[in-house]
Protein backbone atom coordinates (compact mmCIF):
# COMPACT_ATOMS: atom_id res chain seq x y z
CA UNK A 1 0.00 0.00 0.00
CA UNK A 2 2.62 2.24 0.98
CA UNK A 3 5.03 2.00 -2.18
CA UNK A 4 1.24 2.53 -4.18
CA UNK A 5 0.83 5.84 -2.60
CA UNK A 6 4.81 6.66 -3.37
CA UNK A 7 4.24 5.29 -6.92
CA UNK A 8 1.08 7.25 -7.58
CA UNK A 9 2.78 10.36 -5.86
CA UNK A 10 5.56 10.45 -8.15
CA UNK A 11 3.72 9.87 -11.06
CA UNK A 12 1.38 12.67 -9.89
CA UNK A 13 4.37 14.78 -9.59
CA UNK A 14 5.73 13.98 -13.44
CA UNK A 15 2.55 14.56 -14.82
CA UNK A 16 1.86 17.75 -13.46
CA UNK A 17 5.46 18.82 -14.22
CA UNK A 18 5.32 17.79 -18.18
CA UNK A 19 1.65 19.37 -18.47
CA UNK A 20 2.90 23.00 -17.14
CA UNK A 21 4.51 24.58 -19.88
CA UNK A 22 7.50 26.03 -19.98
CA UNK A 23 7.85 29.98 -20.99
CA UNK A 24 10.38 30.69 -23.73
CA UNK A 25 13.00 32.50 -23.04
CA UNK A 26 13.82 35.78 -24.40
CA UNK A 27 15.95 35.67 -26.84
CA UNK A 28 17.74 38.83 -27.90
CA UNK A 29 19.16 38.71 -31.03
CA UNK A 30 15.78 37.90 -32.56
CA UNK A 31 14.03 40.73 -30.93
CA UNK A 32 16.85 43.13 -32.54
CA UNK A 33 16.39 41.68 -35.54
CA UNK A 34 12.94 42.22 -35.61
CA UNK A 35 13.13 45.98 -34.10
CA UNK A 36 10.91 44.38 -31.26
CA UNK A 37 10.80 47.47 -28.72
CA UNK A 38 10.65 45.93 -25.10
CA UNK A 39 7.13 44.35 -25.41
CA UNK A 40 8.05 42.65 -28.49
CA UNK A 41 6.39 44.97 -30.81
CA UNK A 42 6.98 46.84 -32.92
CA UNK A 43 5.43 49.99 -35.54
CA UNK A 44 3.45 49.14 -38.78
CA UNK A 45 1.19 50.51 -41.12
CA UNK A 46 -2.25 48.90 -41.83
CA UNK A 47 -3.77 49.18 -44.90
CA UNK A 48 -7.60 48.30 -45.48
CA UNK A 49 -7.69 47.58 -49.35
CA UNK A 50 -11.25 48.85 -50.84
CA UNK A 51 -13.72 48.61 -54.40
CA UNK A 52 -12.36 51.73 -56.37
CA UNK A 53 -13.58 54.34 -58.37
CA UNK A 54 -12.92 52.51 -61.41
CA UNK A 55 -16.19 50.57 -62.79
CA UNK A 56 -15.39 50.51 -66.50
CA UNK A 57 -12.58 48.24 -66.56
CA UNK A 58 -12.78 45.79 -69.38
CA UNK A 59 -12.14 42.00 -67.77
CA UNK A 60 -9.02 41.80 -69.82
CA UNK A 61 -7.62 44.81 -68.49
CA UNK A 62 -8.92 43.87 -64.85
CA UNK A 63 -7.41 40.74 -65.24
CA UNK A 64 -3.81 42.05 -66.99
CA UNK A 65 -3.91 44.64 -63.55
CA UNK A 66 -4.56 42.47 -60.55
CA UNK A 67 -1.75 39.93 -62.16
CA UNK A 68 0.23 43.03 -61.62
CA UNK A 69 -1.30 43.74 -58.11
CA UNK A 70 -0.33 39.72 -57.23
CA UNK A 71 3.21 40.08 -58.75
CA UNK A 72 3.17 43.23 -56.71
CA UNK A 73 2.68 41.90 -53.48
CA UNK A 74 4.85 38.88 -54.02
CA UNK A 75 8.04 41.93 -54.51
CA UNK A 76 7.06 43.58 -51.42
CA UNK A 77 7.09 40.69 -49.39
CA UNK A 78 10.26 39.40 -50.75
CA UNK A 79 11.43 42.66 -49.94
CA UNK A 80 10.49 42.65 -46.48
CA UNK A 81 8.36 45.65 -46.74
CA UNK A 82 4.97 43.87 -46.88
CA UNK A 83 4.11 40.70 -43.82
CA UNK A 84 0.79 40.18 -44.48
CA UNK A 85 -1.42 40.54 -47.21
CA UNK A 86 -4.84 38.99 -48.70
CA UNK A 87 -8.37 39.79 -49.80
CA UNK A 88 -11.87 39.50 -47.59
CA UNK A 89 -14.23 36.85 -48.51
CA UNK A 90 -17.15 38.53 -50.09
CA UNK A 91 -18.56 41.14 -47.73
CA UNK A 92 -21.58 43.77 -48.50
CA UNK A 93 -18.43 46.69 -46.86
CA UNK A 94 -17.01 46.87 -50.21
CA UNK A 95 -13.71 45.94 -48.35
CA UNK A 96 -11.65 43.59 -50.64
CA UNK A 97 -8.25 42.87 -48.75
CA UNK A 98 -5.58 43.94 -46.15
CA UNK A 99 -2.17 44.92 -46.23
CA UNK A 100 0.15 45.02 -43.15
CA UNK A 101 3.00 47.32 -44.23
CA UNK A 102 6.74 46.87 -42.41
CA UNK A 103 6.96 50.57 -42.35
CA UNK A 104 6.54 52.77 -39.67
CA UNK A 105 4.78 56.13 -41.67
CA UNK A 106 1.88 56.72 -43.75
CA UNK A 107 4.38 58.40 -46.47
CA UNK A 108 6.26 55.16 -46.52
CA UNK A 109 3.18 53.16 -46.72
CA UNK A 110 1.63 55.55 -49.43
CA UNK A 111 5.12 55.20 -51.30
CA UNK A 112 4.53 51.69 -51.54
CA UNK A 113 0.87 51.69 -52.76
CA UNK A 114 1.72 54.00 -54.85
CA UNK A 115 3.49 50.72 -56.89
CA UNK A 116 0.32 48.65 -56.86
CA UNK A 117 -1.00 48.25 -60.65
CA UNK A 118 -5.02 48.07 -59.36
CA UNK A 119 -4.52 50.48 -57.32
CA UNK A 120 -3.22 53.10 -59.79
CA UNK A 121 -5.90 51.80 -61.83
CA UNK A 122 -8.17 52.95 -59.11
CA UNK A 123 -9.49 49.17 -59.06
CA UNK A 124 -8.50 49.36 -55.57
CA UNK A 125 -8.40 52.28 -52.89
CA UNK A 126 -6.40 52.17 -49.83
CA UNK A 127 -7.04 53.38 -46.45
CA UNK A 128 -3.74 53.40 -44.09
CA UNK A 129 -3.49 53.49 -40.48
CA UNK A 130 -0.75 53.63 -38.12
CA UNK A 131 -0.75 50.02 -36.18
CA UNK A 132 1.13 48.37 -33.67
CA UNK A 133 1.40 44.93 -33.34
CA UNK A 134 3.91 41.90 -32.49
CA UNK A 135 7.28 41.86 -34.18
CA UNK A 136 6.88 38.41 -34.41
CA UNK A 137 4.64 38.94 -37.33
CA UNK A 138 7.64 39.36 -39.77
CA UNK A 139 8.25 35.61 -39.38
CA UNK A 140 4.60 34.86 -41.23
CA UNK A 141 5.96 35.14 -44.43
CA UNK A 142 9.21 32.27 -43.42
CA UNK A 143 6.26 30.04 -41.83
CA UNK A 144 3.83 30.51 -44.32
CA UNK A 145 6.18 29.00 -47.12
CA UNK A 146 6.66 25.56 -44.66
CA UNK A 147 3.29 24.95 -45.09
CA UNK A 148 1.84 25.99 -48.04
CA UNK A 149 1.56 22.67 -50.09
CA UNK A 150 0.57 24.64 -53.52
CA UNK A 151 2.58 27.78 -54.48
CA UNK A 152 0.77 31.15 -55.91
Amino acid sequence: MKNSIVLLAFLFINVIGFSQETEPKFDENLAKSLHADEYGMKKYVFCLLKSGTNTTASKEETQKLFEGHMANIGKLAKEGKLVVAGPFMKNDRNYRGIYIFNVETIEEAQALVATDPAIQAKLLEAELTPWYSSAALQEITKIHKQIAKTKM
